[in-house]
């Protein structure tokens, strides 16, 4: 019985840390949308999430631009691979940053993030009512 809570708990905190990771991506696509030659960037949610499931983990290494910067490497629980956008309208300055395309993907992330707090709040309710007896 604890197993399958624990997988199920173990499922839904993977896919909230994807979406988080994805919502930065996002966020950082917005920020840098005035910087010339910028190229937007994505997070696969599916494959990130399939990756986590059948046991992948993949590291993001920081890029460094200079030899005085620290090199490290931040350690993740699923493929944080990313992947540049299509490009919708070309601008002059190679920005490839779509701002009605990168609204839409923050406020679909953020509702699909909110739904699966939503569905384990659920979840943990339910089994507080059950272990109580109710």
């Amino acid at each position: 019985m604890t197993d399958r809570l624990d997988d199920t708990m173990r499922f839904h905190q993977t896919a909230l840390n994807a979406r988080a990771y994805r919502q930065q991506v996002i966020a950082s696509n917005i920020a840098n949308a005035d910087t010339p030659n910028f190229k937007a960037r994505d997070v696969d949610f599916r494959a990130a999430l399939a990756g986590a499931l059948g046991g992948k983990t993949g590291d993001v290494t920081m890029k460094t631009t200079s030899a005085r910067h620290i090199a490290g490497a931040v350690s993740g629980t699923f493929d944080a691979s990313l992947k540049y956008r299509n490009e919708e309208q070309g601008a002059v300055d190679g920005n490839t940053v779509n701002m009605d395309v990168e609204r839409a993907a923050f406020a679909e992330n953020s509702v699909q993030y909110q739904a699966s707090v939503t569905f384990i709040n659920g979840l943990l309710t339910s089994m507080q009512r059950a272990v109580q007896g109710q």
